[in-house]
């Protein structure tokens, strides 16, 4: 269930408003190009996962084929990526709360840390309730998708006006066709549709738990393709079908526009819960991931001892106290510039998310070419066209990040990268002389 509801999150549920309005129908088109890559991304790991599973996932394969190194940096681009989406996570739930009148004069940031508590104390329980709580998440999402896709559909059929507009493929070409505002906006938004498939990672640290990972990794990586193909491709192509593209903003959640139009009774507020649900799914499995991840670097001295402490029911509450700490500073965020918060996030975020991807297609490029040399033997579950998929794939990765100097706020964060970077090195040399090389020992052995 992690792996069907992992990526259906605050990325589609309220990023596609946005850039509906920016994009217009071409953004069905983004989603299927990211999600191919995505695909590229989580099939590599599925093939190390099925060559020695662990808890500690791409952590724990860069460590193998890319040294220590590799996995110090792996390990805190991941915690970047999931410690500012926490902080998107948040300040969408606000977002969203703030859509019923009764929460309407509650400042954006309360909503926001009153969020992150209730999500936090779960998380600390148990593991198991974290499963519990993702499973019927999951159930929610996909659930919601697959009939407000069936209502689509029936709408489109039976030709139901909303706002005086008749749904169906002609409203693709109307209002200036599939390519409203010219190519350029279409390859632009590369970054944030990369944000929406940022969950697609997770099954692979899931994986290291569950009791048979070698018969469970290839049907939940088989499943992500016709999932992306689906919920994502099939959502943003019918929303487009179903009002004009311009109708649509980063404000309200899309899904939430066309159902408040239809007439139908109580619909905007049912599914603003199903979306204010999914996103709360999304800080839950990043808080989860987290802890897992920093407990694994922890054990091998690059990450502070105590996130590595584990509770009474297992739960490395250091690591995730960590990530919450960050997310704290998201409702300062929420504070200081409620309007912007959600975007200037978001790029933060497709930076970690960027960084985690190739250091997994990395590794895996590194672990088919020491199979090639005969020292590893390859599982019969494999990602297909290698080594050329690895190589394509971390081109497309450059290219987003190149793209990123088109955008305001993308630029903002291609000029912190200097320091992130320098962060990384500095946390380097403060930390490599307490690594713990038994770690090395167990995984080469």
């Amino acid at each position: 269930m992690i792996a069907i509801g992992g990526a259906i999150g605050t990325g589609l549920f309220l990023g596609a408003g946005g850039r509906l309005a920016q994009a217009g129908p071409a953004l069905a088109i983004v989603y299927a190009v990211c999600g191919l890559f995505a695909f590229c991304v989580v099939r590599s790991l599925g093939e190390l996962v099925l060559h020695r599973p662990s808890s500690g996932a791409f952590v724990s394969y860069a460590r193998e084929f890319m040294g220590e190194k590799g996995a110090y940096t792996a390990g805190w681009m991941h915690f970047l990526n999931w410690s500012t989406t926490g902080v998107a996570d948040v300040t969408a739930i606000a977002l969203y709360a703030h859509y019923w009148s009764v929460f309407a004069p509650i400042p954006q940031w309360v909503l926001a840390l009153i969020a992150l508590a209730v999500v936090l104390t779960l998380n600390l329980v148990s593991v198991k309730l974290f499963g519990e709580m993702e499973f019927w998440f999951s159930i929610i999402k996909v659930a919601t998708l697959v009939v407000f896709m069936v209502v689509g559909i029936v709408l489109i059929v039976t030709q139901h006006p909303i706002d005086g507009a008749t749904p169906g493929p002609q409203l693709l070409a109307a209002h200036g066709g599939v390519f409203p505002a010219g190519v350029l906006p279409m390859v632009l938004i590369m970054q944030g549709v990369v944000f929406a498939y940022a969950s697609v990672e997770l099954v692979g640290v899931a994986a290291g738990e569950t009791e048979k990972p070698r018969e469970i990794m290839p049907k939940a990586v088989n499943s992500i393709m016709w999932r992306i193909g689906i919920f994502y491709v099939g959502s943003v192509a019918l929303l487009a079908m179903l009002m004009p593209w311009n109708a649509y903003s980063k404000s309200e959640s899309p899904f939430v526009t066309v159902l408040s139009h239809i007439g139908v009774p109580a619909a905007g507020d049912v599914m603003n819960l199903v979306v204010l649900t999914a996103a709360m799914s999304s800080l839950n499995s990043g808080l989860y991931s987290t802890g897992r991840i920093l407990r694994s670097m922890s054990m091998a001295g690059t990450a502070p001892k105590f996130t590595g402490v584990m509770n009474r029911n297992s739960v490395p509450y250091g690591g995730i106290l960590l990530t919450a700490a960050v997310c704290v500073v998201g409702v300062g965020l929420n504070y200081v510039v409620p309007s912007e918060a959600f975007e200037i996030v978001l790029n933060f975020a497709s930076i970690g998310i960027l960084g985690t991807w190739a250091i997994i297609v990395l590794s895996h490029l590194l672990f088919v070419r020491k199979a090639n040399r005969g020292e590893v033997t390859r599982p019969g579950y494999r990602l297909p066209f290698s080594p050329y998929t690895e190589i394509v794939t971390l081109a497309f990765l450059a290219s987003v990040v190149v793209l990123m100097a088109f955008d305001d706020i993308g630029r903002i964060t291609l000029l912190c990268l200097p320091l992130i970077l320098a962060a990384l090195v500095a946390g380097w040399f403060a930390v490599r002389r307490r690594i713990d090389t038994a770690v090395l020992d167990e995984v080469s052995g």
